[in-house]
């Protein structure tokens, strides 16, 4: 038996796509807007272990789409690029003493060859990487634009230190307490660091999440990572001295259940409040709490610990006087940094108040009565121990203690966020240097923009100080320079940017990556903008995305781009595992070379396998025999192409099955359900097969809708139907409703929910049919034995279910 010579014609039709630049789009401005589409992929970052086989998941995704939609008549844009700044090339350089730059090109080379060996139709004059200067001169003039806003500011921060990258990182980048890159411990230093302040555009994020058609679940991970919370701002005078400590709270009808307040560590109170019996022990819990990472601290399963100030402040309620305590499980990046415990109906509150002993006093009531608390009562209610406002309601109470409060001076309604502004420096090399300059006399001016890019200087060593400094700072030659504003001295910015900053905004170099004069042209921006699909992986949820929704914000603000979101859809594939369902990884010895499934299988093959495990969105196993059916199924189909070909009308049912593919084919490609389309294509083969000849005028239509799925055997299948190529842009074929209409259903027969029978009948019979057909159906004759069904649920062409009393 003949099988698929995939090796000779995979070859072949790359060598031919670019050679004849088949996906290359412009900008036609005879096609309608609502023929444009612009679908994306999430870039790689092109590591030294080359592509993987959860890569090609999401790309063979969207190619399918792009090519069934070029087929339709869409003018479709999509590209590819790299993701090539960051920490995993200055390791490697630092490792094996090669340039980033030199290592990452090479690494780019073997990617695009690897993506390329896989037939995926991306315009690829579009390329962009991050770390070409042509590239991160546009990423250096958005920072400036972002800096002109107001929105960049420099300050010495309490953040997390990662210590082996020896870099600060974002929050977003911790894990566990762990360095989301190399997974070492995190600590907490100060440092000097540029922030971003992300926090301005909250409310915005927020609201604009209505606006996409993204999954619920991954709306959720954004809402919670923004943490919205509407309370008030509550003043707490000190007993001793001047100042007052001013907390954030969702409850401020809890108010008279205040008996304690705590600071964290780092709050500038502390030392203040700190008596002098109690300073060593503060001092030592302080130096501990350092260690520790943010999560580490507010994990609630941690058992609480802190230490007492001394101090005290005045409860503004009932002016009682409240000690001060210091936790690690309260950070000074939340809130205003400090807390009043109400022991009685905040849980934390509650198992700290019972380890140290301190009061706890119920003030609201689910009946309005005074009961045993033997763990914190969260629920609203009604008001009790609460003076004038006893008996309100816990919605009530709020509104009155809020406007009491006001009225007083005391406090005021407040919004709070768990976002923090964006720390966006790294103290390394291979990042892009952010185009400031500190000047003694003028301050800190920016890099004019006629300058830009601000190129990364050659050094000796990658090697981080460790200091909290770039390795950019022994470059003096590069460091000293000469202020823009008045020509005196001036020393550069040695931090560089975040990995995250290039791929903030790549989707709209890819407009427009050649031009020289601006970021894009407008009408380019106008004619792509939004992208429609957004293809990649969940874990970016929160960092990519966000930071990406902030960038585009400002840029909108300042009138650069024209929409003010960027990503429409997006659509997070599941993640590929290896054989028997466990995570691939080196240590396991089961990760899968997407090199070695292309020699062995073809790569229609493994373009087909990974669209037919299952669902886009859901975790899948991989399995070689899994791939190697799919194998056979092409192999099938070049058997049959070597068929006699014949012009005859061909059978009536074999007509039937073609069109209910084509419906099948054509709906599913069109919601990204390939699985099930891919089926509908076996069930096609499959009857074709049981004929001798091979009839054109269902055959060709076949080819067509194999195209997006496995292009370089559709291609080969298109030139020996004597047809001139690409099959990539011949008209989709289209179905005929009456064809493809089923003559006869499968009915199941239920009794109380249970299926006791089946019979094939013909579509479309009423519920009246359907329940007669049942009741004389032998089998639930039998079951009935006599008896009458007190209700009968019929579903058209599905199911009858008779409910029948129990015995």
């Amino acid at each position: 038996m003949s099988t698929l010579p995939f090796a000779r014609i995979e070859k072949k039709w790359q060598a031919y796509w670019e050679e004849s630049k088949t996906f290359r789009v412009e900008e036609d401005r005879k096609v309608p807007p609502e023929k444009r589409i612009y679908v994306l992929d999430m870039f790689p970052y092109p590591s030294s272990a080359g592509l993987h086989v959860g890569h090609p998941e999401g790309y063979t995704a969207t190619d399918i789409y792009c090519r069934y939609l070029r087929m339709k008549g869409f003018h479709v844009l999509h590209p590819m690029g790299f993701d090539s700044f960051g920490l995993p090339a200055e390791n490697y350089a630092i490792k094996h003493g090669i340039h980033p730059k030199i290592s990452t090109d090479d690494n780019i080379e073997r990617f695009r060859t690897q993506i390329k060996a896989l037939g995926f139709s991306y315009d690829w004059d579009r390329e962009i990487s991050t770390h070409e200067p042509e590239y991160y001169r546009w990423t250096q003039w958005i920072f400036l634009k972002i800096w002109e806003q107001g929105l960049a500011y420099e300050a010495e921060v309490p953040i997390n230190w990662c210590t082996s990258c020896l870099t600060g990182l974002a929050n977003e980048e911790v894990k566990d307490g762990r360095c989301e890159r190399c997974g070492s411990q995190v600590e907490r230093r100060d440092l000097r660091q540029w922030l971003l302040k992300i926090t301005v555009y909250a409310e915005r994020l927020l609201a604009d999440l209505d606006k996409l058609d993204w999954s619920e679940s991954l709306k959720l991970m954004q809402r919670n990572w923004i943490g919205k919370s509407v309370g008030a701002n509550v003043h707490f005078p000190l007993v001793d001295g001047e100042g007052t400590i001013e907390v954030f709270t969702t409850r401020p009808d809890t108010l008279f259940g205040a008996t304690y307040m705590v600071l964290a560590p780092e709050h500038p109170l502390v030392d203040t409040l700190t008596a002098p019996e109690q300073r060593q022990a503060v001092d030592e819990y302080i130096r501990q709490a350092r260690l520790k990472s943010d999560l580490e601290r507010t994990d609630l399963a941690k058992e609480k610990t802190g230490v007492f100030t001394g101090g005290y402040a005045i409860n503004p309620v009932n002016d009682e006087k409240i000690p001060v305590w210091i936790s690690d499980y309260i950070l000074i990046s939340y809130g205003t940094g400090a807390i009043m415990a109400v022991p009685a109906h905040d849980q934390r509150d509650f198992e700290f108040a019972e380890i140290f002993d301190l009061p706890i006093v119920q003030v609201v009531s689910r009946d309005g009565s005074k009961y045993e608390l033997n763990e914190a009562d969260v629920a609203d209610g009604v008001a009790i121990n609460s003076g004038q406002f006893n008996g309100l309601s816990t919605a009530q109470f709020k509104e009155k203690i809020v406007q009491w409060l006001e009225e007083r001076r005391l406090g005021s309604k407040a919004v709070n966020y768990k976002l923090r502004d964006w720390v966006f420096s790294r103290q390394r090399y291979w990042g892009e240097p952010i185009p400031l300059i500190h000047c003694e006399e003028c301050g800190i001016v920016p890099v004019p923009y006629e300058e830009l890019p601000l190129m990364l200087p050659e050094v000796k060593s990658y090697t981080p100080t460790g200091t909290g400094e770039s390795p950019l700072v022994a470059i003096e030659d590069w460091v000293n320079t000469e202020c823009p504003r008045c020509g005196g001295p001036g020393k550069r910015e040695t931090n560089t940017m975040p990995q995250w900053a290039g791929s903030c905004w790549y989707y709209l170099r890819y407009l427009d990556p050649h031009n020289d004069r601006v970021l894009a042209a407008k009408d380019k921006l106008e004619y792509w903008m939004p992208v429609d699909l957004y293809v990649g992986g969940a874990e970016h949820a929160v960092l990519h995305l966000l930071y990406s929704r902030f960038w585009h914000k400002v840029l909108y603000d300042i009138g650069v781009v024209n929409t003010d979101e960027p990503f429409m859809r997006l659509v997070n594939q599941g993640m590929i595992l290896g054989e028997g369902g466990v995570k691939m990884s080196k240590s396991l010895g089961n990760v899968i070379n997407p090199d070695d499934v292309i020699h062995s299988y073809g790569a229609d093959a493994m373009r087909m396998y990974e669209m037919f495990m299952g669902p886009l969105e859901v975790a899948k196993p991989w399995s070689t025999k899994g791939i190697a059916g799919i194998k056979r199924f092409l192999d099938r189909i070049w058997r049959l192409s070597e068929r006699e070909i014949s012009d005859q009308e061909p059978p009536q049912g074999l007509l039937k099955v073609l069109h209910q593919t084509i419906r099948k084919v054509s709906t599913d490609t069109q919601t990204l359900q390939f699985n099930t389309a891919i089926a509908q294509m076996m069930i096609f083969l499959t009857e074709a097969g049981k004929h001798g000849k091979l009839y054109r005028s269902v055959w060709k239509p076949f080819v067509l809708l194999l195209a997006p799925y496995a292009p370089h055997l559709a291609e080969e299948l298109w030139e020996k139907l004597g047809c001139q190529p690409s099959v990539a842009y011949q008209e989709y074929p289209t179905w005929d409703e009456e064809l493809a209409r089923e003559n006869t259903v499968t009915v199941v027969f239920q009794i109380n929910g249970k299926i006791r029978a089946r019979e094939d009948l013909p579509a479309g019979l009423s519920r009246a049919q359907l329940e007669r057909k049942a009741l004389d159906h032998p089998r639930i004759k039998e079951l009935l034995a006599g008896k009458k069904p007190k209700k009968v649920i019929a579903v058209v062409d599905k199911l009858v279910n008779l409910v029948v009393p129990s015995p």
